[in-house]
């Protein structure tokens, strides 16, 4: 927490040191002299303070407004580490001023507990509402592994460390076919390298270095009014991927993954956001393609691989407050399960969370977040950019 106090301040501080600035000269009494109107010279601090005042308005003069943010966190999962991020708006085609705004967003994290990532992703917007979502990231992770499916999921004494390198590569083009509904292929690329594993007999006869190329379709309905920050809207998405065995896979299987979120304004800076999330696999899936959950996005607070099986299934409601200026708070209330097949579902297998969180707008409608999660005897704190949903 002391690090999210840290960080909030510093938030702050850029924001009412300007404001200060400007009650300070409206309450002067003096009249100007020449003197006064001449520029001051400026110090290292209050220019990162006058830069991060800047990040959030709009800049139609540039045509790609990109901006930067790091520093310091703290994440149950990968311990203490420094992030880097740098996040830009543009259109694809400048003289179309209606045409929504692309995105693009640069990240680095490197921590003390040996993890690695860099990473780029992204939504190009084309004229003829035509989008391009891509996610290309590598990992060097050191981690942990509780076996394949709940029951040992949810046993501590399973608990056991290993590392792994990652490569991932995805990406889908879709075409408007109706009004808000878009259809187009998919690819996507996986290569995990596992070593290093404390208690290989989790494992069992599972291959430690996984490749898979899938192919596949995806169809999405969205009304949402941003990409990034909606305040009202709904949000669909059905992935269907088939990963045979002429594409070079050693394991033959197919991914069935369903999103739905819905947005709602309730009130003055209030927004109620739903999220319903599921991933089904079948066939024979390596474990480094099992369905998971915890991290970042969903099921905040939960170690990121702790519960792994072939279907997962998480829900979230969450409540999106505007306080003050650039400021905003959040909570939710979540559930979720892992399993491989329907008929084992249990619901006293159900896995409760549930959070509060900090939001500053880093640019126009693209939040810079803070989350604290907890879970079943877990806690977890990110940082990260964009909303979890």
């Amino acid at each position: 927490m002391k690090h999210l106090i840290v960080i909030l301040s510093a938030l702050l501080l850029c924001q009412t040191s300007v404001s200060s600035q400007v009650l300070c000269d409206s309450l002067a009494s003096e009249p100007c002299t020449e003197a006064d109107t001449l520029p001051r010279s400026k110090n290292i601090f209050q220019k990162i303070i006058d830069y991060f005042d800047d990040t959030n308005k709009p800049h139609p003069e540039k045509p790609f407004d990109v901006s930067f943010i790091g520093g310091p966190y703290y994440s149950s999962d990968t311990k203490f580490g420094i992030g880097l991020v740098a996040a830009g708006l543009y259109r694809c085609n400048g003289a179309d001023s209606l045409l929504p705004k692309s995105n693009v967003s640069l990240y680095l994290k490197a921590t003390t507990s040996m993890f690695f990532q860099l990473g780029i992703e992204g939504t190009n917007i084309f004229s003829g509402d035509r989008r391009l979502h891509y996610d290309v990231n590598f990992s060097s992770v050191k981690s942990k592994f509780w076996g394949i499916g709940y029951d040992m999921n949810v046993d501590d004494a399973n608990e056991s460390s290993y590392k792994y390198l990652a490569s991932s590569a995805t990406a889908d083009y879709t075409w408007c076919v109706a009004n808000g509904l878009y259809l187009g292929p998919l690819v996507d690329f996986e290569y995990v390298n596992g070593r290093k594993f404390k208690k290989p007999e989790l494992w069992k006869d599972e291959d430690k270095r996984t490749f898979n190329l899938g192919v596949g379709f995806t169809l999405v309905y969205d009304t949402r009014d941003n990409l990034n920050n909606a305040y009202r809207g709904i949000y669909l998405r059905f992935n269907q991927q088939f990963n045979p065995r002429f594409l070079l896979n050693r394991n033959a299987f197919s991914m069935s993954e369903l999103t739905f979120s819905a947005y709602r304004q309730v009130w003055k800076g209030g927004v109620i956001a739903g999220d319903f999330h599921t991933r089904l696999t079948y066939g024979n899936t390596p474990w480094g393609l099992l369905s998971t959950f915890g991290g970042s996005d969903d099921m905040r607070g939960y170690y990121e691989g702790r519960y792994r099986d072939k279907c997962s299934i998480t829900a979230c409601v969450e409540l999106r407050q505007h306080i003050w200026r650039r400021n905003g708070v959040v909570a939710w209330v979540g559930a979720g399960t892992v399993f491989d097949r329907f008929s084992s579902m249990r619901w006293s297998k159900v896995l409760p969370n549930y959070g509060i969180g900090y939001r500053w707008e880093f640019k126009q409608r693209m939040n810079v977040r803070l989350d604290l999660g907890f879970g079943k005897h877990c806690k977890g704190f990110i940082f990260s950019i964009n909303e979890a949903f």
